[in-house]
This record gives C-alpha cells, structure tokens and sequence, in this order.
C-alpha cells in the first residue's frame, strides 16, 4: 500500500509538473512569426502616442510580465520588446490606468478589445476604424483563460 501510494504520489507531480510546462512551452511553440520589422517601423514611425511596458507594474510577477515600447496609431498599435509567453493574450485600450486584475474587472466594460496577441518578441494589431485612441489612455495585455494582468503601458 505504501508503494502504491508513493508512486501515486510521485506520478502525479510528474503529470502537474508536465502540464504546467506544457502550458507555459505551447503558446511559444505555436506562435506565428512576428511581424516584419518595417511594418512595425512604419506604425512606431506614425504613432501619436508611445509608452513602455514595465515589469514593475503592481500586478505583474515571474511569469506575468511586459517590457518594450508599444506604439500607438490611429489604425494599429505595434511593440517592440519581450513579453512572458503565455496562451489566450489579448489586447485592450481602457481610459483609466490599469495594472492590477481587480482594476482590469471593474473597467472593463469601459475598454475596448483591440486585438489578440500572439508573438511575444513584437507584435503589431490593427485597430478597428471606429476605435479613437483618444478616447483611451492604457494599453493593457491580458490573459483571457485565466484571467490574468500581464503588464500595461499609459499612453496619455
């Protein structure tokens, strides 16, 4: 019985232990290639607003994180920088500054989602015609399945 119970025990830290590094290793062996490097030149090029991501942001840790410069267009926002890899990000404007989950939830239906976000070394997402960046002053990254902060950046 006891045998029983140490390989059950030890097998199923092997499988949580699997499955966690499946999830954090899957989104980086699945993502797409980054954009071309001119066009997101051109977006930072014709930004009105640029900002950073930062690590140091309230609710961002070890495996939750941004750093690099995000442009901000009127017809797409570009970033150059890293992001923590990880599954379901989103992006989105929110007209208040957000860098925290509780922030994030009772805002959001004051943002608007821009895009996904599927490379993790740049990215470039379009904005819809009827977005008016002015109307926004935050880019936020977000985790959609686990409802997740990642990092953001004021713009204004």
């Amino acid at each position: 019985m006891k045998r029983f119970l140490g390989l059950f025990i030890t097998h199923g830290v092997a499988v949580a232990v699997g499955f966690a590094l499946g999830i954090y290793a899957l989104p980086i062996l699945i993502a797409p290639e980054a954009p071309a490097q001119a066009a997101i030149s051109f977006v930072a090029e014709n930004a009105q607003y640029t900002a950073t991501f930062d690590k140091e942001r309230k609710d961002s840790d070890f495996l939750h994180w941004g750093i690099g410069e995000v442009s901000v267009a009127a017809d797409a926002i570009s970033f150059v920088g890293e992001l923590a890899p990880g599954p379901d990000y989103k992006l989105y404007l929110s007209p208040e500054f957000v860098e925290t989950e509780g922030d994030f939830n009772r805002l959001k239906a004051s943002m608007v989602k821009v895009g996904e976000v599927k490379t993790f070394s740049s990215f470039m997402v379009p904005l819809d015609v009827s977005v008016d960046i002015r109307q926004y002053n935050t880019v936020i990254v977000w985790c959609e399945t686990f409802g997740q902060f990642i990092t953001s950046a004021q713009y204004q």
